[in-house]
């Protein structure tokens, strides 16, 4: 079932083989977003690449919770980095000329 940019969470555990309680531990965790609709969860479709993703590392890699956290953390702070080098080295080019 879809509404609007959503889609029911109940879908997602059968397409991916997982529990409802996966995705309310990612949600509590605040690894992705979900909306509650007459006591239904949905997962807003921006947020499924990330949900598939987590789904994929806890499957495939075996990776626990905490470990899909700790990831996602990492991955995070290293694209801060990443944007932060590119925006130092604009300045830097600037200064060469």
């Amino acid at each position: 079932m879809e509404k609007d940019g959503l889609i029911s969470a109940d879908d997602i555990s059968l397409n991916h083989n997982i529990k409802l309680e996966f995705i309310q531990s990612l949600y509590e965790s605040g690894l992705i977003e979900i909306t509650i609709i007459e006591e239904k969860i949905f997962v807003p479709i921006s947020q499924l690449q990330n949900l598939e993703k987590f789904v994929f590392w806890y499957h495939e890699m075996q990776i626990n919770l905490e470990g899909i956290e700790t990831i996602s953390y990492l991955l995070q702070k290293i694209n801060e980095m990443q944007q932060l080098i590119l925006i130092l080295n604009n300045k830097l080019m600037l200064y060469e000329d």
